[in-house]
């Protein structure tokens, strides 16, 4: 980076730790739940997933920006992350596909980020310390005046956000002479997902967070799909009423990271808030079905209590399980065509040892 052509900019913890930098992107402020992802590709994708409205995020590959930015990899039709923090900040770009640099995009996007930080030392603080809010300013660098405005920033723990990244309208995807059909609730759905369901013979129309049941069902769908989505699950019983709905009908369900939450949280088992996450393409996953190990996408803050699962194995079977940390990555309803898991199969990005899962969920809708 050219420091001449980058003006200067800080980032401040809530614990007040505090580190300098180059702003990138578009000069300002940006606030947020600082999080870190681990992925070495796929920073478009990241940027663009809606699970990540509300934070700021640490990549922590050294390079950023340096194969630019294409349309077609977009998870949704905007950048949903709150800010940016990275080591290389790369404004020239080598891939002859790409549209626009990454500070264009961010520039286009509204997005205000921060460059020259040592995001190892930074993850590490984060890994010790737990996800905290923070704030990227090249406005104004003073201390306290940064300090002010992040004791405005509301806490992740008890935000409700997918009603924020929900689509406004209902509206439909794929084929509809497919044979079956698929009422997605949209928490905060990614493009991949759609696009995954969609290529199994499906033909979806996807509703608003907070569309009642009443309405879903009067469209006579095959199968529920509950997607991803930011924020704090225990903040959302009106999603957990139309799954509880959903569940009473008997009708095959299939929930994804935010999605297996509120499942979760409609069986009466409840969810926390994790120390920092887990967000990455190489997250170790272990199918306790098959006794197969997977490598996973995984982008969440918030977890399914094994203690309380645990005491509902009558009702509720675990199929896998973090090998990291042994948190519940997957589960099932016993008696129900319900199931989901904590990551995400539709790899985007990321390794596809999970796919086979969406097609679980057509067998499950078929029979």
């Amino acid at each position: 980076m050219n420091d001449a052509q980058y003006p200067v900019a800080s980032l401040m913890l809530e614990d007040g730790t505090i580190f300098h930098g180059k702003a990138v992107g578009l000069q300002g402020i940006a606030t947020g739940e600082i999080c870190f992802n681990t992925g070495m590709t796929g920073y478009q994708e990241i940027f663009t997933d809606p699970s990540y409205f509300g934070q700021l995020l640490v990549t922590t590959n050294a390079h950023i920006g340096n194969y630019g930015t294409r349309k077609k990899e977009a998870e949704s039709d905007s950048v949903k992350i709150s800010g940016l923090i990275c080591k290389n900040f790369s404004e020239r770009y080598s891939r002859k596909k790409a549209k626009r640099s990454l500070q264009e995009y961010f520039e286009k996007e509204g997005i205000v980020g921060i460059a020259d930080i040592d995001t190892r030392a930074l993850v590490r603080h984060i890994r010790s310390k737990g996800a905290m809010n923070a704030i990227i300013s090249s406005e104004n660098t003073d201390a306290d005046w940064m300090r002010s405005r992040l004791e405005n920033v509301p806490s992740m723990d008890g935000l409700e956000l997918a009603s924020k990244v929900s689509t406004p309208e209902s509206y439909t995807f794929g084929d509809e002479e497919s044979a079956l059909h698929v009422a997605v609730l949209d928490f905060g759905v990614k493009f991949s997902i759609l696009r995954n369901i969609a290529s199994r013979g499906c033909y979806l129309k996807v509703f608003p967070a907070t569309t009642q049941w009443e309405e879903i069902e009067a469209w006579k769908p095959d199968g529920y799909f509950l997607s991803n989505g930011p924020g704090d699950p225990g903040a959302m019983d009106y999603a957990v009423d139309t799954v509880k709905q959903i569940l009473a009908a008997n009708k095959p369900l299939f929930g994804i990271c935010l999605g297996h939450q509120l499942l979760a949280r409609a069986v009466g088992i409840p969810t926390y808030k994790m120390h920092h996450g887990h967000r990455g393409i190489n997250h170790p996953v272990k199918n306790l079905i098959s006794q197969r190990s997977e490598i996973t996408t995984q982008n969440h803050g918030f977890g399914v209590s094994p203690e309380a699962i645990r005491d509902r194995n009558d009702e509720v079977e675990v199929t896998h399980i973090n090998l990291n940390d042994g948190t519940i990555e997957g589960m099932r309803i016993i008696g129900k065509p319900a199931f989901s898991v904590q990551y995400h199969p539709e790899a985007c990005p990321g390794p596809h040892d999970s796919s086979y899962l969406f097609d679980d969920f057509v067998r499950l809708m078929q029979q």
